[in-house]
């Protein structure tokens, strides 16, 4: 099996597809300390939504509860890890980066910042329960 191209900033080339198995794979192609933080935003979401519906599309894992739509992704670029809220102006605290989406916000996580899981799992949760974004 040949390892998955990285595309600009490192961000794993994997097929397009639905379930863990494709998530997994993106995670585990993830390179350095990049791998450390998708692990650890999935076991968030692991734990704070067991059975969250996964899927790859776009090179990005994408997060969802079936019939309401994707709440969350996350993408590499070269000096973080970018996690979308696909409703973060919902959210509160509102997570700190802005986008040019109205309803989208950000978080970035770089290789040397702590992840909260607190916090993280605060969002994830109340992310979750909203109607998510149709991808």
């Amino acid at each position: 099996m040949t390892e998955p191209k990285l595309l600009a900033g490192g961000n794993p080339q994997i097929p397009k597809g639905e379930g863990n198995g494709p998530v997994q794979a993106y995670i585990a192609a993830m390179p350095g300390w990049k791998q450390h933080v998708g692990r650890a935003i999935d076991d968030v979401i692991e734990r704070t939504i067991p059975g969250a519906r996964k899927a790859v599309k776009w090179n990005t894992p994408l997060y969802g509860v079936e019939g309401q739509g994707w709440f969350l992704g996350f993408h590499c670029y070269e000096r973080y890890v970018k996690v979308t809220f696909f409703r973060g102006a919902s959210l509160d605290p509102v997570p700190p980066g802005q986008s040019k989406q109205k309803d989208v916000r950000y978080l970035d996580i770089h290789e040397d910042d702590l992840i909260d899981d607190s916090s993280l799992s605060d969002w994830i949760r109340q992310a979750s329960a909203l109607p998510g974004g149709r991808l």
